[in-house]
């Protein structure tokens, strides 16, 4: 082994490597090690933004920024740190693979139709009176309300209420843009105009888990809307039963005429944490953004604690150990890759063994604040 290792660090392999890069070529005998590790090793961190600090930008942001002066959107990403090196805009990546925002729109402003390669949901977090239209269906918006809106379809906004109103996005740009596959196209008409009944595929599933006799066959987004009040039934009654030990009472939100995940790219919980549950430890393949809707507590993320509270979000990168604690009943919101991970069959999991499923805290995040 050390003949081999001194030998790999001769002169003569120096010079060959060095050689093969004027020809654009690359030795793998070099590569290897490094890009075929023995476990996933991802550049996204561990990350945590502070609701205070989101508020505050996208409020200053509305002062400098409207659809008509060119912000077509006016959302604020989050950017991971351990991915800046990505250009241009590092991407918008929040995980490897998933961007997530916190995006604004006031009373009154429309925000024009577009459709695009990238598949997006939406979680409301604030603010009500707002509507998003996606295929000439008006769909209006409330807090805790879930919404999908799957690549290619026209979607765009507008604000008929009298209050601010802000929600989470989250959208598969970094995969898309990695693979080259980006495609994007203005609405011609600025505002798509309705088509459909408003609210019409959530007036079409009020009776929650049955579904239209036409909607057996696979559609993309026979749902479009699953409201707040359906998704805390949902977790409710799974309250009535143990929690689950890695992630309390958790839900999913599905697309109701295949039974996979509501956005083919990306998967999306709502989970329960009971005041004072303490789950246990796992790592698995996928990485997942996390909205706090409700409530407060912590995370430990490979052995650094991570406190949350309200309109916080946070980031597990892929492969990292996470346990969750509740200091008050919590409902948490997220999204994940697992969708990516499970077409490429990529997706593991991993309890952790010892100290009765929990890990050493060895140090405390402390956020950038205002």
């Amino acid at each position: 082994m050390g003949e081999t290792t001194e030998f790999m660090q001769s002169q003569i392999v120096k010079d060959f490597n060095r050689d093969l890069e004027q020809y654009h070529l690359g030795p793998l005998w070099e590569a290897i090690p490094a890009i075929m590790n023995h476990e996933p090793k991802p550049q996204a961190e561990a990350y945590l933004w502070k609701w205070d600090l989101i508020y505050k930008k996208l409020m200053e942001s509305a002062e400098i920024f409207t659809p008509e002066r060119g912000g077509e959107r006016r959302a604020i990403y989050f950017q991971n740190p351990g991915l800046t090196y990505r250009q241009p805009w590092g991407w918008a990546s929040t995980t490897q693979t998933l961007y997530a925002a916190a995006q604004l729109i006031l009373p009154g402003e429309k925000a024009p139709s577009h459709r695009h390669s990238q598949g997006a949901l939406r979680f409301i977090t604030n603010g009500e009176g707002a509507y998003t239209i996606v295929e000439g269906e008006r769909i209006f918006m409330e807090e805790g309300d879930f919404l999908i809106t799957p690549a290619g379809l026209w979607h765009g906004h507008a604000h008929v209420g009298d209050k601010p109103m802000i929600w989470m996005d989250a959208l598969d740009i970094p995969v898309i843009y990695s693979m080259g596959g980006t495609f994007f196209e203005p609405y011609p008409d600025q505002l798509q105009q309705p088509k459909k009944p408003d609210n019409f595929t959530s007036r079409r599933y009020q009776g929650g888990m049955v579904r239209p006799i036409s909607d057996r066959y696979a559609s993309v987004a026979p749902l479009a809307d699953y409201k707040w009040s359906q998704t805390v039934k949902a977790i409710d009654g799974l309250s009535a039963f143990e929690p689950d030990p890695y992630d309390g009472y958790a839900v999913e939100y599905i697309n109701p005429s295949t039974g996979e995940t509501a956005n083919a790219t990306i998967a999306s919980w709502m989970q329960k944490l009971p005041k004072g549950f303490h789950t246990k430890a796992h790592r698995h393949t996928h990485a997942s953004i996390y909205n706090v809707f409700r409530g407060s507590g912590y995370s430990i993320i490979n052995g650094v604690r991570f406190d949350w509270s309200k309109g916080d979000y946070f980031v597990i990168p892929n492969w990292a150990w996470h346990e969750h604690v509740a200091l008050e009943d919590s409902f948490l919101f997220s999204c994940s890759d697992l969708p990516i991970m499970e077409k490429f069959n990529l997706e593991k999991s991993q309890a952790l063994e010892e100290n009765n499923g929990h890990q050493t805290v060895k140090g405390e995040f402390k956020p950038v604040l205002a």
